[in-house]
């Protein structure tokens, strides 16, 4: 028991991190092909070691200290973010929960909630006006979004009777999800505002923010920043994979997993960003109301079966 979730703990740890960096030269492929240019294939065989050049590059790069800049919480903010990404994944049950938890999606739905602090504090430490604008956007995207998804996420806990993951995604073998057809869609639009993507990046806008809530950061804390955000992306994607694609952990849900992705990569290359003071009307005049009348509808007809 103790050695598989030894096992399970250095699996999520090591298999995540090492696909961070992959997933960051498939995003720059995946563009560059649609963009009609080749992507990194300088380095190694079809650019198979950019990752690997870019981490020392990184790594290696002189560290910027702004003078006026809150010193200690700029410091820890990056290092906030990577922990909070990571500790999401140790709720997940991989081969063996690490933590037997009977409120395994509560505890994941406390570590997303914490997610927007390391962006405000990397903002407002940063003494940058454009840091802290992106910082405030992110901090009223990441509410607006997170009060949707944790709605469309009840309704599920309420069909299985739990709030554990493992529950959750062996009550979707007999669940037909097709009837969560609407929820869905609802669900993918939310997860690409809460994860900053395109055409929901308004906490890295770099047309009217330079990059936004990390302007001031460079070398290994812009680098420890983005690792966090693309461990998030690979959590959601196969979460959302688990929760509305009948899969359980196989090579099934990594393939599932890196469609989901793809998907997000091509939103992308694809739509413009979104204009901000709509993105907030989406939000609460849209996807709010319906994600609360699912919320309803599901329970008044679990009250109706009983």
């Amino acid at each position: 028991m103790k050695m598989l979730q030894a096992i399970s703990l250095l699996s999520i740890l090591i298999f995540t991190l090492v696909a961070v960096a992959f997933v960051t030269l498939l995003e720059r492929k995946i563009l560059g092909y649609m963009q009609i240019r080749m992507g990194p294939n300088k380095v190694g065989t079809s650019g198979i070691l950019q990752p690997l050049s870019d981490a020392i590059k990184l790594y290696t790069k002189e560290i910027n200290w702004p003078n006026s800049s809150n010193s200690i919480p700029f410091f820890v903010s990056p290092c906030l973010s990577l922990s909070l990404a990571m500790m999401i994944w140790i709720s997940f049950p991989f081969v063996k929960p690490i933590l037997n938890m009977e409120l395994s999606l509560l505890m994941f739905i406390s570590i997303l909630g914490l997610g927007v602090y390391p962006i405000l504090i990397s903002g407002w430490s940063s003494n940058s006006n454009y840091s802290l604008l992106g910082g405030m956007r992110a901090l009223a995207q990441t509410i607006s979004y997170e009060v949707s998804l944790i709605f469309i996420l009840l309704s599920i806990m309420l069909l299985s009777s739990s709030m554990s993951f493992q529950s959750v995604f062996f009550m979707q073998k007999y669940f037909l999800n097709m009837l969560f057809i609407i929820p869905f869609f609802l669900w993918v639009i939310s997860v690409i505002a809460e994860l900053n993507r395109t055409p929901f990046d308004f906490a890295e806008g770099e047309s009217e923010l330079v990059s936004g809530f990390n302007t001031e950061y460079s070398s290994g804390s812009f680098a420890i920043i983005f690792m966090a955000e693309y461990l998030m992306i690979l959590f959601f994607s196969m979460f959302s994979t688990m929760l509305y694609m009948k899969s359980n952990i196989s090579l099934m849900t990594m393939t599932n997993s890196m469609m989901f992705m793809f998907f997000l990569i091509w939103i992308r290359a694809t739509l413009p960003r979104y204009r901000y003071d709509k993105l907030m009307n989406l939000s609460w005049k849209f996807i709010l109301p319906v994600s609360t009348f699912n919320l309803f509808f599901t329970i008044m007809t679990l009250v109706l079966l009983k």
